[in-house]
């Protein structure tokens, strides 16, 4: 009788506990729901907006002329056989192609058929700043996560934190911010995650303290976008 009792006191207690220790875990790993940025493009995605300096493959079915490599100018457009110049920046590579489908068809081409694929683009970018290598804004050229963003400026300098890594994003209007343990993703104990055209990844340490003092250790780890 004594040791039911005895169960029934240390049950409840016990379940609060792997309660818990459950929540601290999960606190503590990225998860793949994340919040997206107001321009919500991942690079190498449908939804991929054309901008200057990006490098298209046009071609119409039927007609080889027109077939090629085209790069966007400055002013975000390109120049084309029959057509001239037609405005492509903001638009996808679907868009676009509707767009030539409509712009041929109405004096030159009968039910023409437009395919246009994005080659290369220069229009995302992403900030490092902070304890790596070389700091600096980089070009995106296909989908990209967190550990590979921060190799393209060098990775961490001997001065990081590697356990502290914030990435800034736009969201709804507001500069948000989530913390990643980069010592974790490498390890596979947490999710690498997807990196966006214009986030800021700052790796703590030394030289990020100088810029930013204490607010970087403010943002927990919890690999949620809290408003900053």
């Amino acid at each position: 009788m004594k040791r039911s009792r005895l169960l029934g006191l240390l049950l409840p207690v016990y379940l609060l506990v792997a309660a818990c220790s459950t929540l601290g875990s999960a606190a503590n790993f990225p998860t793949s729901e994340l919040s997206e940025p107001d321009s919500t493009t991942i690079v190498q995605s449908g939804d991929l907006r054309i901008s200057p300096l990006d490098m298209l493959q046009i071609s119409v079915f039927g007609i080889e002329a027109f077939d090629g490599d085209y790069q966007v100018d400055h002013l975000g457009q390109i120049k084309l056989p029959l057509i001239g110049a037609i405005s492509a920046k903001g638009y996808t590579a679907l868009e676009l192609a509707a767009i030539l489908e409509h712009e041929l068809g109405e004096a030159y081409l009968q039910d023409p058929d437009v395919n246009v694929v994005m080659m290369e683009t220069l229009g995302q970018q992403v900030t490092l700043e902070g304890s790596v290598e070389e700091p600096g804004m980089y070009p995106l050229q296909g989908q990209i996560s967190l550990l590979q963003a921060i190799a393209l400026g060098g990775g961490p300098s001997d001065d990081a934190n590697p356990k502290r890594v914030i990435v800034f994003r736009q969201i709804e209007g507001q500069r948000q911010a989530a913390g990643f343990d980069l010592t974790a993703i490498r390890r596979g104990e947490a999710e690498d995650p997807t990196i966006y055209g214009n986030d800021v990844i700052v790796v703590d340490g030394s030289q990020a303290r100088k810029t930013y003092g204490d607010f970087l250790k403010s943002v927990p780890l919890l690999a949620l976008f809290l408003i900053y």
